[in-house]
């Protein structure tokens, strides 16, 4: 492969459920949900570099290096092979943290992806998901670019199709922490294990909805608002809210009608990973 700065997009997720059905021994929760992707999202530029140094440009705001889940993605990667190389790494952020849409988790996969290209590593899908489960639950989902009906810490996967609707995703100036919600004493922790059979016919719900927009007025306001026009739900610990519409007219109209306070995002819903294709695209330009 060419060492080129070739676009290749962190896209967000949505939750389009989520239950807790119970707690490990370790503190994990164990989980129901379905993951489904949006065509929006961060965007990560890859050079490689001979010296083997992991260089991130622009690096973000408050968060230190050491805890930037690029940056551990590719030295992870780089522990696990042996490989010598290096890359420069520029992000182009889009994705608000702490909005439960997965940034972090898909920029970290899309770094594996990506490098096992530029580094010509030869990875399998499996051999990168693995990997990816050492730096998050989500980052799985995110290697493997299918809708997936996840159990366990949300990495057993089955892939589903549901409808790729329109999205509207409103985003509440708030950053809500997945640690703290998820501590909760008031978190409902013990939902009935559904089966993926009987989805469509059994009420589902994001459980930690109700804990978050207690906590985070703005989340609750936007729930609220968008809930006028369609079913509104969190997605993943919040604080951003979407509902799905059956068409994009439909969606921007909404849409153009949400108050100024709140950052708007007008998708549509994939069940393959804009990621994925772009790797396809990549494959064939050599």
């Amino acid at each position: 492969m060419t060492n080129s700065p070739f676009p290749w997009p962190a896209p967000a997720k949505i939750n389009l459920f989520l239950h807790i059905t119970g707690r490990r021994d370790d503190g994990y929760h164990l989980l129901q949900t379905v993951f489904q992707f949006i065509d929006y999202g961060d965007t990560l530029y890859f050079s490689r570099r001979s010296d083997g140094e992991i260089r991130r440009e622009h690096p973000l705001p408050g968060v230190p290096q050491e805890a930037d889940l690029v940056v551990r993605a590719a030295r992870l990667l780089q522990q696990r092979t042996g490989c010598s190389l290096g890359a420069s790494i520029r992000l182009h952020k889009r994705l608000p943290m702490g909005g439960g849409l997965g940034g972090g988790s898909s920029d970290a996969a899309t770094t594996l992806v990506a490098l096992n290209c530029l580094w010509e590593l030869g990875l399998s899908e499996e051999q990168l998901a693995e990997f990816g489960l050492e730096l998050g639950a989500d980052v799985p989902v995110f290697v493997r670019g299918r809708a997936a009906w996840a159990e366990g810490v949300g990495e057993r996967l089955t892939p589903v199709e549901p409808p790729e609707r329109w999205v509207v995703v409103l985003v509440p100036p708030v950053h809500v922490d997945t640690g703290e919600i998820f501590s909760a004493p008031e978190l409902t922790r013990d939902k009935q294990i559904i089966k993926i059979r009987d989805l469509s016919r059994q009420p589902t719900e994001n459980v930690c909805q109700a804990v978050v927009a207690r906590r985070y007025p703005e989340v609750a306001a936007a729930l609220e608002w968008l809930g006028q026009h369609a079913e509104a739900r969190m997605t993943g610990t919040g604080g951003c809210v979407f509902a799905r519409f059956s068409d994009e007219a439909s969606a921007r109209t909404v849409a153009a009608q949400a108050p100024a306070s709140w950052g708007v995002i007008v998708a549509r819903a994939r069940n393959r990973s804009p990621l994925h294709e772009a790797l396809d695209s990549s494959l064939r330009q050599g």
